[in-house]
């Protein structure tokens, strides 16, 4: 009860923006959808406090995933940052919708200098002066949580310092509310919505920007990067300087260098392009198949070229891990598209999704097959090894099986990679350079030191299991004995049924006390008691009055439903 009583006063502490919410939507031609969701009756306000807003009229005939995406983009950070990330999930959204909410751009302008000041001078505690020999208050990056600026410290080492908006958080936090609430109601009022899971969404979104919100955390992927390559001189990773950084503001090394996009400026440095592409990969697949810790949003923009042809990646604060398992499984997978092996591709596909059963098996066998037929049977350099991982989650989603959310990362940066290596090189073939990789984490699999030690940690869960099985048995016996053991049964789908018989025996108990009073009010009248008013009993006529006020409200809440 309590919980419900905090939910509805964060919901009208939270009533402009529900307003705006609301009104960008019946601005985008979307008041169906606010309709639908109930939003004007879970806010307990009528339509007249929104205005009479009507749709703007919108260049030619657009889809509902583009209206969507202008709707997000009006938003601002937080719900843009959703969509992103919706972008990744093609196990939550369709295609169409995938493609054009990647579409979302986050820039947004810069935040004055003034403020600027005033954050890293609280953040660092000491003035700009002290702290900075040089500092460029017109910012070299602007985006929708934070801005960059170029400055030099005392001992004339240029830094980039990342600083945090003001006040971001507590816009997030709130808008991160107002979506549970929202998805809460979409699962709740749309048929179907239910199935694609509004609400996990938003959790997984909230967990991913409050990590990006911590300048702590890409402080430590930095340093991370730096010790998974220290030994590996094709990549530069930038030095971050923890003294000077926090939570909110983040410095670290000024790196110049050249776009891995800007081809024009590569030749005109005369860098190797093929080599680039080559060395992007490699260091890609390292750091999934060796390190299984990599950077998931390897896009042209996080890349630059240092002289030499060395690679250097840019932006941290997005990155996965992937389990031993989960990259013995990823490599599996890889050798049976390369080898053409459906069977093997299946069994990979299922270990992945963790679900093992033997009917989805027969079915995906065949529709692995079918895919292999149609797809594999090309030349390896024309495969792109992105695209192929992408029809093949698809192919889980039909069959009902899910894969740990950090494979849509992966099959984002590999995508990414794998364009950056064909706009660098034509020739490029991104499953030449997997093959050694698949080829050592499989041999690796089979090696006597891993048999060892799976053996060794098979071995300490049986000890334990074999150890705590006799209590637990007689625990479980005990419990038997003495009536302490329950069975618990979980009803799914009666919660709309529950609802609706609450609504009905609330209505009849409010019936029945209404014709007890206005039965009452008249024996009081007809009894003559006093004091009166024209000859009438005042308690008989407060009476009829309440009860008038009773019937006419239960009437008001039964036309609100739409039911008589």
């Amino acid at each position: 009860m309590f919980a419900k009583i905090g939910t509805i006063r964060r919901r009208y502490r939270h009533i402009n923006r529900y307003r705006q919410i609301v009104l960008v939507l019946l601005k985008h031609g979307l008041g169906d959808l606010v309709a639908r969701v109930g939003l004007y009756k879970q806010l307990g306000l009528g339509r007249r406090f929104f205005g009479r807003h009507k749709a703007e009229p919108l260049p030619a005939p657009i889809g509902q995933w583009q209206r969507a995406r202008m709707v997000l983009e009006e938003l601002g950070p937080s719900f843009v940052k959703l969509g992103q990330l919706a972008s990744t999930r093609p196990d939550l959204v369709t295609p169409e919708a995938c493609a054009e909410l990647e579409k979302l751009q986050d820039t947004v302008p810069a935040f004055p200098a003034g403020q600027v000041r005033e954050i890293i001078e609280t953040e660092l505690g000491d003035s700009l002066e002290v702290i900075f020999k040089e500092f460029g208050e017109i910012p070299i990056a602007s985006a929708s949580i934070s801005q960059v600026h170029r400055a030099v410290l005392p001992d004339g080492a240029v830094v980039a310092v990342k600083v945090q908006r003001p006040g971001i958080r507590t816009t997030i936090e709130v808008d991160l509310e107002i979506m549970f609430n929202l998805a809460e109601l979409i699962e709740r009022h749309i048929h179907g919505m239910e199935t694609l899971d509004t609400v996990g969404i938003v959790r997984e979104f909230s967990h991913t920007i409050k990590r990006e919100l911590n300048f702590d955390v890409e402080a430590g992927n930095i340093e991370r990067f730096a010790r998974n390559f220290r030994s590996d001189t094709t990549i530069y990773v930038p030095k971050v300087y923890r003294h000077l950084s926090t939570d909110k503001v983040l410095t670290m090394e000024f790196i110049e260098g050249i776009k891995v996009s800007d081809i024009d400026a590569l030749a005109k440095a005369e860098l190797d392009l093929e080599l680039i592409a080559d060395r992007g990969a490699e260091l890609i697949l390292k750091q999934i198949f060796e390190h299984g810790f990599f950077h998931a949003d390897p896009h042209p923009g996080n890349i630059l070229v240092l002289p030499d042809n060395v690679i250097c990646f840019l932006d941290y604060g997005m990155t996965g891990t992937l389990t031993g398992r989960n990259r013995e499984h990823l490599g599996s997978l890889i050798a049976g598209i390369v080898r053409r092996n459906p069977r093997q591709m299946t069994r990979s596909l299922l270990r992945l999704s963790q679900r093992q059963n033997v009917e989805p098996a027969e079915s995906l066998e065949a529709d692995v097959a079918d895919f292999v037929e149609q797809h594999l049977y090309h030349p390896l350099k024309n495969i792109h090894m992105g695209t192929l991982l992408t029809q093949l989650v698809q192919m889980l989603i039909r069959h009902n099986l899910k894969i740990p959310p950090v494979f849509y990362l992966l099959d984002k940066a590999l995508i990414i990679v794998e364009g950056n290596g064909r706009r660098l090189s034509p020739e490029f073939d991104i499953v030449k350079h997997m093959e050694p990789f698949v080829r050592r984490l499989l041999s690796e699999r089979l090696s006597i030191r891993k048999l060892r030690k799976d053996f060794y940690t098979a071995s300490m869960d049986w000890q334990t299991l074999l150890r705590d099985l006799p209590a637990d048995g007689k625990n479980i016996i005990d419990k038997i004995k003495q009536g302490r053991i329950h069975v618990e049964f979980e009803h799914k789908g009666l919660e709309p049924m529950l609802k609706t018989h609450d609504r009905i025996s609330n209505r009849v108990v409010y019936g029945i006390v209404l014709s007890s009073l206005i039965i009452g009010s008249s024996l009081i009248v007809l009894s003559g008691v006093p004091p009166k008013f024209h000859e009438i009993p005042v308690i008989g006529i407060i009476g009829f009055l309440a009860a008038g006020a009773m019937g006419f409200w239960l009437l008001i809440s039964i036309m609100r439903h739409g039911k008589m």
